[in-house]
């Protein structure tokens, strides 16, 4: 079974840093974008940032120049490095990655179990 698991998650006050990292675990044949999502009080699943397959990330406007997505290929891996955070970045941050488990199939996203993160003074 094909799992990933979310870690760094917690409080941290506003302006501070937070680095998430998450890793994918399981029989997989390949993997091709990888990167967060995340879900606040009241609201419904946002993207936050990814990576492709051949490195190019993406941001959502609200956390460019704030966040920076980093992966590691060979270890199936990616993290997200959080900095000058504001209240409204208060959510749980899921893991996506799409991938496939073999050459024949179509790719399919699988989701970590989410990983709090609140930012409060």
């Amino acid at each position: 079974q094909v799992q990933l698991v979310e870690s760094g998650g917690g409080l941290v006050q506003p302006g501070g840093s937070l680095r998430l990292s998450c890793v994918v675990s399981g029989t997989i044949f390949s993997i091709s974008n990888m990167g967060w999502y995340r879900q606040g009080p009241g609201s419904q699943r946002a993207f936050v940032a990814d990576m492709s397959y051949g490195g190019n990330p993406a941001y959502a406007d609200a956390v460019k120049g704030r966040f920076t997505i980093t992966r590691d290929f060979a270890k199936n891996t990616v993290y997200l490095r959080m900095s000058l955070l504001k209240p409204e970045d208060t959510a749980v941050y899921f893991c996506n990655a799409r991938g496939r488990m073999s050459p024949t199939t179509d790719f399919n996203d699988f989701w970590g179990q989410g990983t709090q993160v609140t930012v409060s003074s």
